[in-house]
C-alpha cells in the first residue's frame, strides 16, 4: 500500500478523494467508487501501488496513438479497479471486479497482481526496447501514486508516458503529472451527458474541460470514440463532438472512430456489432467537419487507417492493424514537405526501438 496523495480530511474520520472528479467522501474502512483506494484509520491509502495485474509490450499505435512515435513500442501496465463503470466496457475482467465482486474481496486474499516496482517498469522497458511506457488497461487516474511514480523513473531513463484515459480525472490530479505526461488519448464515449450519466455512471462535463486543459498544457491528444448501436452511434452526436474536437482541441487532434463488439463487452453482450456503414459515416463526418486526422479502429481499412497529407493528401503513414509503412520523413510530407501534426521518431530511430 501506499498513502494517497490528493486526498483530504473529513470529519469523524472520514476523508475525501480529491483523484477524480467524483470526489468521493470515503467513510473509515470503505473505499471509493474505484474500489482500490481505501481509508484506513483516517489515512487514504492506495491498495494497487506497485501491483501491476496486466504487463505487456505493445504497438504504440494499439493505445491507440497514431502521431506520437508512430512505430515504436511501448510498455504497457495496468491494475484493478477504475472509476467509472461503462457497461460497454471489454476490460472489464480487471476493471468492474469489485462491481462484480463487491467490496468485501478486497479483505478476501484479493489477487492485486505482480509485483512490479515503477524502477521494475523503466528497466523492463529499457530492455524491450521501447520508447515509452503507457498507463493503460484500466484507469490510470485509480493507481496515480503508482502511475506518478512509474512515470518519473521513465523521465531518469529518457522515456517518454503515456496515458490511456476516460479523462475523468480532477485538477488536482492534472496537476500532479503535469510535467511528466507527454502523450494521452482520452476516450469521449458520448457527447451525451445523458448517456455518461446511465452508460457510465459519471459525467462529460469533467472530461472535456480536461481534454482542453492538456492540450493547452501541451500534451499530445488523440480523442477516441467507441460507436456503439443504439446507443454512441447518432450522427447529429458524432457531429456536435467532431465540431467539439475542431474548435475547441484543434483539427491537429486526431479521432479515432472505433467498432463496438457486443460479444467482449461488460453488460451489452445483447447487442449487435458496429457495422461497417456505421463506422464509414462516423469517418466522413469528422471530414467534414474540418478534422485532419480521423481514424478508423476494430476494422480493417488501410485507407481509414492511414494517416494522409491534410496539405496535398498523398500517404504519410499507410497502416493495416499493427503493421505500419513510414512515408514521412521525421514527421513532415515526403511529397510536399507539409508538416504533420504530432510527436515523431524517425523511420530508423522507429526500427531500433
Amino acid at each position: 500500500m501506499r498513502e494517497c496523495i490528493n486526498y483530504k480530511k473529513l470529519d469523524n474520520g472520514a476523508v475525501r478523494c480529491l483523484a477524480c472528479s467524483h470526489f468521493c467522501a470515503v467513510k473509515e474502512g470503505e473505499t471509493g467508487k474505484c474500489g482500490v483506494r481505501q481509508n484506513r484509520r483516517g489515512i487514504f491509502y492506495s491498495l494497487v501501488y506497485g501491483k501491476a495485474f496486466a504487463a505487456n509490450i505493445d504497438p504504440i499505435e494499439k493505445k491507440p496513438l497514431f502521431h506520437f512515435l508512430p512505430g515504436t513500442r511501448t510498455f504497457s501496465f495496468g491494475t484493478l479497479g477504475c472509476n467509472l463503470a461503462c457497461a460497454n466496457c471489454q476490460n472489464f475482467g480487471i476493471s468492474q471486479i469489485f462491481g462484480r465482486k463487491g467490496r468485501a474481496a478486497l479483505y478476501a486474499g484479493m489477487d492485486w497482481g505482480r509485483g512490479l516496482s515503477p524502477a521494475e517498469i523503466a528497466k523492463e522497458a529499457l530492455r524491450a526496447g521501447c520508447g515509452s511506457i503507457a498507463c493503460t488497461y484500466n484507469e490510470p487516474t485509480v493507481f496515480l501514486e503508482y502511475a506518478l511514480d512509474a512515470m518519473k523513473a521513465a523521465k531518469r531513463n529518457n522515456l517518454k508516458n503515456i496515458w490511456v484515459s476516460n479523462g475523468f480525472m480532477s485538477s488536482e490530479t492534472l496537476e500532479s503529472i503535469s510535467g511528466c505526461l507527454d502523450a494521452i488519448n482520452i476516450d469521449i464515449k458520448s457527447f451525451s451527458e445523458e448517456f455518461y450519466k446511465k452508460n457510465c455512471g459519471g459525467r462529460l462535463k469533467p472530461v472535456l474541460e480536461n481534454a482542453k486543459q492538456l492540450v493547452k498544457a501541451g500534451v499530445w491528444t488523440e480523442i477516441t470514440t467507441l460507436i456503439i448501436p443504439t446507443l454512441s452511434d447518432s450522427p447529429a452526436m458524432l457531429r456536435q463532438l467532431a465540431r467539439f474536437i475542431k474548435r475547441e482541441l484543434g483539427s491537429q487532434v486526431p479521432w479515432h472512430i472505433s467498432a463496438f463488439s457486443g460479444r467482449i463487452s461488460w453488460k451489452l453482450k445483447h447487442l449487435p456489432d458496429t457495422d461497417f456503414s456505421s463506422i464509414r459515416k462516423a469517418y466522413q463526418i469528422g471530414k467534414e467537419e474540418g478534422l485532419k486526422y480521423v481514424y478508423a479502429g476494430n476494422v480493417r481499412d488501410a485507407d481509414m487507417e492511414s494517416t494522409f497529407c491534410p496539405e496535398c493528401g498523398e500517404a504519410a503513414i499507410i497502416r493495416i492493424g499493427y503493421q505500419i509503412e513510414r512515408k514521412d520523413q521525421f514527421g513532415r510530407c515526403a511529397h510536399c514537405d507539409a508538416k504533420i501534426g504530432g510527436v515523431f521518431a524517425s523511420s530508423q530511430e522507429a526500427r531500433n526501438l
